[in-house]
């Protein structure tokens, strides 16, 4: 179905967006999105114009020359993406600056660690960029400053991603929201990675001092660490783009899968929102679609200029259509759409882009409550090169599901005084009610604690497990 028309919704967006200095790239890239947003056009991927992926090389056969890890990492630079408020954790500021480590360490502390031991162990300058949002920028700059020598001569620590406005549901025009008006405007998914890369001026910076390839991964993700071996793997492919992919469990039914389009052999990476409801089950089937993108990416800086240029800066990604409310805290407040793409969906893009089967341990994500509790933990350890990984003798971490009154990270923090309990040796650890826990507490096995008592505290020294 086609979305609604409006007769100026089109103009307007792109004067608005010129008046606050938004850059004429970015300006042109919104217009083609759109276009396609008023066109109706859905990015739907049937089941029956796709083939499953039965099996990718993978990173744990890799067997690598230090000498060529060390000059594919030479001519590499990394790039964080770090647009993200937290706002689904109750957070109003950028979600790296969360601490992830009982000593402390935040999100942005550990990056800076691991870069910084690669750069002392390979003896390479291995650049360190964040792409920050409008939101994000001044914080994380503050906070990565106690990181002596992080940023490399003559490039810059940050680029900006763009931003746009946020569009009414029902005429497709700038909404106006003068209560808080930066809530007008929205950042255009990760998939603006490339279109901020360019504007910007970073890409042609980059290929100019002399670097060739770029590891993108999520500020969130800790196990997204730039191995060496994956760097030289890349160069050695020859390829211009590439997807590290981990194999789907259970609990990853609902999110995107790679697959390969028959009408021309490329890779793809279809999302739950671009699959049609009589797709829905093989979607699901784990067995069937194997493989997720982990948003850890590769990419030939040349390669990404090249086709930059060729297409005018619009790569054509698959549009998103993200359906929000101005104020995302006032569900009254007007509906709004968001125009978005994915970074990941760039692998149909390019001619010979490819794929690498990676362990769990590269995706690390931070999405809610329940994950920071585990990575604050005595369950994961910080190795040498500042290494995010389990503690020796566990193989997964431990499912988690905290009561709603934790969902945000102040009602977290307040209800976990002392920090994470010992979680060394738990299974599962489940919390109904408002309890709030003391010192020294450890969860051995499948730990559940009932909303009986509460609101409550959980004593010193409680050994927590079974039920409560």
């Amino acid at each position: 179905m086609s979305a609604p028309k409006s007769s100026n919704g089109r103009e307007r967006a792109r004067e608005v967006m010129a008046e606050a200095g938004v850059h004429p790239r970015a300006i042109e890239v919104f217009t083609h999105y759109y276009d396609v947003l008023v066109s109706g056009e859905t990015g739907m991927i049937s089941e029956d114009d796709i083939e499953p992926i039965r099996g990718l090389p993978r990173l744990a056969d890799l067997e690598t020359d230090p000498e060529a890890a060390r000059d594919a990492l030479a001519h590499t630079v990394v790039i964080k993406l770090n647009g993200g408020l937290g706002t689904s954790m109750g957070m109003d500021r950028a979600k790296s600056l969360l601490p992830v480590r009982p000593t402390g360490e935040t999100f942005l502390d550990v990056i800076a660690q691991q870069v910084l031991a690669l750069r002392r162990d390979y003896a390479v300058k291995l650049p360190l960029l964040f792409m920050n949002s409008f939101r994000t920028r001044d914080d994380t700059l503050v906070a990565l400053d106690k990181h002596e020598g992080l940023a490399t001569d003559g490039l810059p620590l940050d680029f900006l991603q763009n931003r746009e406005p946020k569009l009414r549901s029902d005429d497709l025009t700038p909404v106006s929201w003068p209560q808080d008006p930066s809530l007008e405007w929205c950042p255009p998914g990760h998939g603006d990675l490339y279109t901020a890369l360019e504007a910007s001026g970073t890409l042609q910076r980059l290929i100019e001092a002399g670097y060739r390839y770029a590891f993108v991964s999520n500020a969130d993700n800790l196990g997204a660490r730039p191995d060496p071996r994956l760097a030289a793997w890349f160069a050695g492919l020859g390829a211009p783009f590439a997807s590290e992919s981990c194999r789907r469990t259970s609990s990853d039914r609902k999110g995107g899968h790679l697959a390969v389009r028959r009408s021309d052999g490329r890779l793809v990476l279809r999302e739950s929102a671009q699959t049609r409801p009589e797709d829905a089950e093989a979607f699901a089937d784990t067995e069937r679609h194997q493989f997720f993108n982990s948003n850890n990416l590769w990419l030939d800086l040349r390669a990404l200029a090249e086709t930059l240029s060729a297409k005018q800066g619009v790569l054509g990604l698959p549009i998103i259509r993200n359906v929000k409310t101005v104020d995302p805290s006032d569900p009254d407040s007007p509906e709004v759409i968001q125009i978005e793409t994915a970074m990941g969906a760039a692998i149909e893009v390019f001619d010979d882009a490819a794929a690498i089967e990676v362990d769990r341990d590269r995706f690390l994500p931070v999405k809610t409550t329940n994950d920071l509790l585990v990575l604050r933990s005595d369950v994961y350890e910080l190795a040498e090169g500042a290494v995010v990984q389990l503690v020796r003798g566990r193989e997964q971490a431990p499912f988690v599901d905290l009561d709603t009154l934790y969902k945000f990270v102040d009602g977290f923090d307040a209800r976990f005084p002392h920090g994470s309990p010992s979680m060394v040796r738990c299974e599962s650890l489940e919390v109904t009610g408002d309890w709030t826990f003391g010192a020294d507490v450890t969860v051995v096995g499948r730990a559940v604690v009932g909303a009986d008592g509460s609101p409550g505290t959980i004593p010193d020294g409680t050994v927590l497990g079974g039920s409560q």
